[in-house]
Order: C-alpha cells, then sequence, then structure tokens
C-alpha cells in the first residue's frame, strides 16, 4: 500500500488527507403519535446497542443536518476505535479547561480580524477570494445552512425557540434572534466568550431575545424538548464523547424540531480499511494537539449515531470545496497589518498553531483530490 511520504500533504479544512470533507448533517424529530406510546416505552425498557463503527481517523468538513425524533434510546456501547468512545473523567476535564483556555485567549483575536462569526466562509468552489470577502461569507454559510436543512421562513412555521451549542461570542444566535425573531440561547465552555456574547447582545438592543452561559454540551443546562432549532456550527469537533453529543442535542429538541450540525470529520473509510494509514494518524494528532481536539470520527459515524436516536430526514453533505478558499483569507489577514499587532497581543496563535494553519492552507487543494 503506498504511503504518503509527509503526512502534512493531506491537511485540509475539516479533515485530513486523501479525503478531507466539511460537512452538515440535519435531522428532525418526529411528532408524538398515541400510537407510539407503548413502543416507545418497550423500547425504553431495552438499551439498544449501537453498532461498532469502523476505527477512523482523518479528516472532512461536515455539514451535517437531521431532524430529531421522539422516542430515544440509550446508547450504551460504542466502538474503542473513534471518538465516540468515553475518555476518563480527568482526561475529560483536561480537555475542557484546555478548551476554554483556548477560547478565552483567542477570542478576541478573532472578532478583532473576522468580526461576530467564528466559523468557516461558505464559497463557490474553486473560486479566488479576498480577505474582505470572507465576513459575507460566513453570513452565506449560516443562510446555506438552513437552507440544505430546510428551515422554513414561514411566520408560522420558522424556528421559536434556539440553541446554539458551542455558540462562540454568539454570532449565529444574534443572525438567527434577528431572522426568525426566535428566543436563543448559547452554551460555551468559555467564560470570556459568554461575557462578550451578552455584551454584544446588549449593545444591538437583543438582550431580550438571545442570552448565553458557561455550559457543557455533554451536560446541557436545559429541560428535554426545549428548542424547536437545535444548532450546532463548528463545535462537534472539539466532544470527546460524539454519542453523548448527538445524544444531548436530540434530548433537548423539540417534537418536529431541527437538528442541525457543521462539523470537522476525517474520511470515510475503505471497505477494506479498519483505521487511517499511520501518517494520516499522524497529521491530525498534531491538529488535536494544536487546538484541543479530541479523536476524530467520520461522517458516516455521525449518521449512525443519528440513527440509532431514531431522527427522521436524516442527510449529510460534503461542503469541503466550498470552505477550502477561508484558509488561504485566514493566512492572509494574519499578515496585514492590525492581524500582526493582534498577534502579537495574544499568545494562541504563535509557534506551531500559525505553523499548521499554513499546512493546512497548502494542502487543503491535495487533499481535496485524494492526492
Amino acid at each position: 500500500m503506498k504511503e504518503s511520504p509527509r503526512c502534512d500533504s493531506c491537511t485540509r479544512f475539516t479533515v485530513c488527507t486523501h479525503r478531507s470533507d466539511f460537512f452538515i448533517l440535519s435531522g428532525r424529530k418526529k411528532e408524538k403519535r398515541l400510537s407510539d406510546i407503548q413502543s416507545e416505552m418497550s423500547a425504553c425498557l431495552r438499551p439498544s446497542l449501537l453498532p461498532a463503527p469502523p476505527p477512523a481517523p482523518t479528516w472532512r468538513s461536515s455539514l451535517l443536518f437531521g431532524v430529531s425524533s421522539f422516542s430515544r434510546k440509550l446508547i450504551t456501547r460504542a466502538s474503542s476505535t473513534t471518538s465516540t468512545t468515553t475518555m476518563s473523567d480527568a482526561a475529560a476535564r483536561e480537555l475542557k479547561e484546555g478548551i476554554a483556555e483556548f477560547y478565552d485567549e483567542s477570542s478576541s483575536l478573532w472578532e478583532d480580524i473576522w468580526g461576530d462569526h467564528m466559523h468557516h466562509g461558505f464559497y463557490e468552489p474553486d473560486s479566488s477570494v479576498s480577505v474582505s470577502d470572507h465576513r459575507a461569507a460566513q453570513v452565506r454559510m449560516i443562510e446555506e445552512t438552513l437552507r440544505f436543512a430546510g428551515v422554513s421562513e414561514d411566520p408560522t412555521k420558522r424556528p421559536k425557540n434556539v440553541v446554539d451549542v458551542g455558540c462562540g461570542i454568539g454570532g449565529s444566535s444574534r443572525y438567527l434572534a434577528k431572522k426568525f425573531g426566535a428566543k436563543c440561547q448559547g452554551i460555551t465552555l468559555s467564560p470570556v466568550q459568554a461575557q462578550r456574547a451578552n455584551a454584544l447582545a446588549a449593545a444591538r438592543g437583543l438582550a431580550d431575545k438571545v442570552s448565553f452561559q458557561v455550559g457543557d454540551a455533554l451536560q446541557q443546562p436545559f429541560p428535554d424538548g426545549q428548542f424547536d432549532l437545535v444548532w450546532s456550527m463548528e463545535s462537534g469537533e472539539h466532544m470527546p464523547d460524539k454519542s453523548k453529543f448527538v445524544s444531548e442535542l436530540a434530548r433537548v429538541t423539540a417534537p418536529a424540531g431541527t437538528i442541525i450540525i457543521v462539523t470537522w470529520c476525517h474520511r470515510d473509510l475503505a471497505p477494506s480499511e479498519e483505521s487511517l494509514q499511520p501518517w494520516e494518524q499522524e497529521l491530525l494528532k498534531k491538529i488535536c494537539d494544536a487546538y484541543y481536539l479530541p479523536a476524530w470520527c467520520s461522517t458516516a459515524d455521525y449518521v449512525k449515531l443519528l440513527q440509532s436516536l431514531s431522527l427522521e430526514d436524516i442527510k449529510a453533505e460534503d461542503w469541503s470545496q466550498n470552505v477550502a478558499p477561508f484558509w488561504p483569507a485566514v493566512i492572509h489577514s494574519a499578515l496585514t497589518w492590525k492581524g500582526f499587532t493582534s498577534l502579537l497581543r495574544t499568545e494562541i496563535f504563535t509557534g506551531r498553531k500559525v505553523l499548521l494553519c499554513n499546512h493546512i492552507e497548502e494542502d487543503f487543494p491535495n487533499a481535496l483530490s485524494g492526492s
């Protein structure tokens, strides 16, 4: 089997190596029918086993959309070779602290250079864009996500209660609140982000519509079935337990509500593969170590998790080509005077992180083409 001579030849935005994709997943939660009650109660008494997905590690950028179904199944087992595996309590605590510190230190830098939205932009494939295009592309990412998931703008059907899981400084929440007139609540591990998000909401006259708090996506501080739109824009890659992450999204979703996950994934394995190649795993480890990411999973793994929760209308789409122009813009923005002076004020994007970001810019096209 041919092995790549350099593991950094396969970096891309969301996943690494031969197939790197930016995916969106979406699904919807079924309305409860009285005829379902008996079968649902029976299902709850028999914990279902999630079939062990094949070993994983390489990455893509994925958009996942799922409609949450009413019946929920308890997931009691997952493959020990993917990121659905539960970390030790100590390791999970260390990861959470690292994520919080990372965003405490980097969010002001990101806002200073890029504005409200801490996620990729959406571009036409193979387009050449300037740094000035990035904010419009980030807003387009939100609009394309809503379009893909079929979120209605009809006043009688549009979302009224939204949760933003991994909210950053609240850009998506404020946008959705203004677009739909919805109530939005955001959670983040970063106290700095939550404070800044609330301040921006107040400054823009949205304090009565949106609010933010420190919260764990794996133990959300909300009751069951509270939200008709559950929004996760590029936060799933930080989750050490993907099955618990998806289960929590489904738990807080109202019947007939919509779950949207936009996330980084590794490539799907071929039928003959049991794991990623060693050089792919090595590259992913570099990215994980630099950005406080646990093990990766594939889009196929996410779809299986959504299916295990009886979601309806599950669909996924690869947007890697659409986010590829974003990384050159990130690098180029850091090379402006404003970017340079902002970098000097923070310790977070130094040394290996800047170098790794540069690798992603250079190698993303190779990964997309499968070279």
